[in-house]
């Protein structure tokens, strides 16, 4: 990210983070824990070793993955302390183990090349500046045959579908953001970055362009988000 929108998007990650959680349930009606499963699902499916979450926010998808594949060592990393703070509330209060935290920037990882068997993200790519880049980081620390898996929202591609979306999430998601987080322009950005966020087969094809091989993908919460996966 350029300085300018990192301090943004970082600050503005940190103001919300209280009311992180509830946001989610409310404008999702309790699916993403659905969709973080999805990803966890993949992650068990995938060969073995430690996995990196990016942007684990409150650390549900972290948290998600050792439910579902208790052997995996996972590291989650964020660049909002105010995130990273109420992830180590919540890991604590749930006396989760095999789950390390750490603060650290998706465009430069600090990690070596092949560390990891998986690379997870959650709602992380819109918020890049240079989402080739991000991309390309995540693939350079995946281990050769690992698995780099994103979930993010993605514009519904059916017409009337698409405009009712656009209404819900460019007109109810800010007032309910002022509402409970008391934040209207933080959930006035969110439909903002995935109006101008790739499709998901843009996004498909640039994962193969930083050489990720057999990327798929799937549509989750009647066509609102993507579940890209790709073999490092």
């Amino acid at each position: 990210m350029t300085p300018t929108k990192a301090t943004y998007v970082r600050a503005m990650f940190t103001r919300i983070a209280r009311r992180y959680d509830l946001m989610n349930t409310l404008m999702t009606a309790g699916r993403h824990h659905a969709w973080r499963h999805a990803v966890a699902g993949v992650v068990a499916a995938s060969p073995p070793g430690p996995v990196l979450d990016l942007a684990t926010g409150t650390g549900d998808l972290a948290l998600a993955i050792r439910e579902m594949a208790s052997d995996r060592v996972v590291v989650g990393l964020d660049f909002s302390e105010g995130m990273l703070g109420q992830a180590r509330r919540k890991l604590t209060a749930r006396r989760a183990r095999g789950i390390s935290l750490t603060a650290g920037d998706a465009l430069a990882l600090p990690f070596a090349d092949r560390t990891f068997a998986c690379v997870t993200s959650a709602f992380l790519l819109r918020n890049l500046e240079d989402l080739t880049r991000g991309l390309a980081e995540m693939r350079r620390v995946t281990q050769p045959g690992g698995r780099v898996i994103a979930l993010d929202i993605v514009r519904p591609t059916v017409p009337l579908w698409d405009a009712l979306f656009g209404l819900y999430f460019g007109r109810v998601v800010p007032a309910v953001g002022a509402l409970v987080a008391g934040d209207r322009a933080a959930y006035t950005y969110l439909p903002q970055s995935v109006d101008r966020f790739v499709t998901p087969s843009e996004l498909g094809r640039l994962m193969s362009a930083v050489g990720l091989r057999d990327v798929t993908w799937r549509t989750l919460g009647l066509r609102t988000v993507a579940l890209h996966v790709g073999t490092a």
